[in-house]
């Protein structure tokens, strides 16, 4: 049981921020399809002599691009139908945060395929009625991408649409997947930098910036440490209360490199006469000219133009225990900002909804991040707030845990649907929701009591942030009325055909060193036969003797990292007065 307590506190610490508590509405999602699951391989010998390429985004342009005929001269070629060119050599530069002339959004928004006018085009044709869009279809009067194409640059914008380096499919960061969905071959994947997040003019809001930090190659880390930020002098006078210590803010944009499962920002609730506090060890310079020399806190110029200083970085899951007092100062209760991922954008809300930032203080950055590939990586974030014009409604978040481990002990190689129930307060508008699933969760979804879907998220990677404008409202004094029913479905293990995939299926070779997995069946030899534990792979062999057995496929487990698994709704609501 003081186990159990233990993971359900850090859960709720480590999830408080993934709504941007203090931030409002959350982005607008709207996708209802899924990606096909992308097959493994590498590729054939004679494939990779006609269609290697070193980059995805090369990929992409001969593939797609090229091989759709997107770049005929009356289309995307000379021509530049829309603006747009699609030729080799410029179609990047046409594309990355570009605005389209239709005023829809950004052609590719990194992080956002749903954002990204690029790929809603795409889908548009490909998967019809999945998506919104304004003109028509892509490509115009030629046949549509297949679903595979259209799967791998929705993987490629997921992973921050970098134009150099190979992306790895979110399942195992693997390249060989992505590569099949083009019928082509890749490098392995390599670790992606997203390109630097812009800081708001200075009338408008202000920019956090995270000390980077070493993702090893090969690893999945969960980390935390502390910097000290002071916004006093920079935040317009009209947009803070210096006697309380807090500033206004309504909207945020987050980007982080595309190896996080999630970032949470946090406010310690500590000031600076505690940041020389032994248990923060040594502040030294993240990045630029004087990485690694110790640096005083409170001196934010202390790191030069190109670092930042910031305390030891430890492992912390939801940064239990970090700090002053073993972690007792509740961070959960700090949340200021945070995403599950590459790039998440609240727009501000109308009717003036806001919440309060402190202008001053230590934060707590608590880092989930696993970097599956040969190469380390300094993992960077940025979060940008904006400034609250109009306050009249604090708004509140909301983090239900009640069935966060309900699918723990599903057997490998099966599939089930769970279900929980949240209650809205009475009088309450709901303004956002979300949901938090790891690897094995999908289809989640949010009906309210008369049947109504007001929610779905289909791949736990690129989670849906669902903002209602106008805001739920939930009058109705029998709280039966009030009663939201969410629902994900778990995989541990089974392909779209029903056949057993080893590659998803919870596996005690790939978990942590601590786990609860214990294997009870096949996953290699006799695939899906019952077996006892790592050490009866004999069991497993396809005959006896023959050596190719593997007992190592696992029930479902609890836990923090994404080989384990989570349920948990997630959003935004306010109390307007009567």
């Amino acid at each position: 049981m003081k186990r159990s307590r233990r993971a359900i506190r850090a859960c709720r610490t480590l999830l408080a921020s993934l709504l941007l508590v203090a931030l409002g509405c959350v982005g607008l999602g709207c996708g209802n399809g899924s990606s096909p699951q992308p097959p493994a391989g590498e590729g054939t010998p004679d494939r990779c002599a006609e269609r290697s390429f070193d980059d995805t985004f090369a990929a992409i342009q001969s593939v797609v691009f090229e091989g759709r005929g997107c770049t005929q001269e009356v289309c995307h070629g000379s021509a530049q139908q829309g603006g747009l060119d699609l030729r080799a050599g410029a179609s990047y530069r046409a594309l990355f945060e570009i605005s389209s002339p239709s005023g829809a959004g950004p052609r590719v928004l990194p992080g956002q395929p749903r954002q990204s006018i690029l790929y809603r085009k795409l889908a548009a044709a490909t998967l019809p009625g999945s998506v919104e869009i304004t003109g028509s279809p892509m490509p115009s009067g030629l046949p549509p991408l297949s679903e595979n194409e259209l799967a791998a640059i929705k993987i490629w914008i997921e992973s921050g649409a970098p134009e150099r380096g190979s992306v790895g499919d979110p399942i195992r960061g693997e390249s060989g997947p992505v590569a099949d969905l083009l019928d082509a071959c890749l490098p392995p994947a390599t670790p992606i930098s997203i390109e630097p997040l812009a800081a708001p003019a200075p009338s408008d809001g202000v920019q956090l910036v995270m000390p980077s930090f070493l993702l090893p190659a090969s690893k999945e880390v969960e980390v935390c440490f502390a910097q000290y930020y002071d916004y006093s002098g920079a935040v317009p006078v009209e947009f803070q209360d210096p006697a309380r210590g807090v500033f206004f803010v309504n909207g945020s944009h987050l980007r982080q490199d595309p190896q996080s499962h999630h970032l949470v920002i946090a406010h310690s609730g500590l000031g600076a006469d505690r940041v020389h506090d032994p248990a923060f060890g040594e502040w030294t310079c993240k990045g630029g000219g004087r990485d690694g020399q110790a640096c005083e806190p409170t001196d934010l110029a202390a790191c030069g133009a190109d670092g930042l200083c910031g305390s030891e970085v430890r492992h912390a899951t939801a940064c239990i225990g970090f700090g002053p007092d073993a972690g007792a100062v509740n961070v959960a209760g700090g949340g200021i900002g945070g995403a599950q991922t590459a790039q998440q954008i609240d727009p501000p809300r109308s009717d003036g909804f806001y919440a309060e930032i402190p202008l001053r203080g230590i934060l707590y950055w608590n880092s989930h991040a696993f970097n599956l590939t040969s190469q380390d990586h300094r993992m960077r974030a940025w979060q940008n707030y904006f400034f609250a014009r109009q306050r009249s409604v604090p708004i509140r978040a909301i983090i239900d845990i009640d069935a966060i481990y309900t699918q723990a002990g599903q057997p490998p190689f099966t599939t089930k649907r769970y279900c929980s129930q949240h209650v809205m307060r009475q009088g309450s508008v709901l303004l956002s929701l979300s949901s938090h699933t790891h690897k094995r969760g999908r289809n989640f979804t949010v009906d309210t009591a008369d049947g109504a879907r007001i929610y779905e998220s289909f791949e736990y990677h690129d989670p849906v942030n669902q903002a209602f404008e106008p805001p739920l409202r939930f009058d109705q004094i029998d709280p039966a009325l009030r009663t939201l029913t969410y629902c994900a479905e778990f995989n541990n293990g089974v392909q779209v055909d029903g056949s057993p995939d080893t590659r998803l299926v919870t596996r005690r070779s790939t978990m942590p060193d601590r786990t609860s997995c214990v294997p009870v069946a096949c996953a290699a030899g006799r695939v899906g036969a019952a077996c006892r534990g790592a050490e009866d792979d004999a069991s497993c062999d396809s005959a006896p003797g023959a050596g190719d057995g593997e007992c190592d496929a696992c029930a479902i487990t609890p836990g923090a990292t994404t080989e384990n698994e989570m349920f948990v709704l997630t959003g935004t609501f306010a109390l307007p007065p009567p």
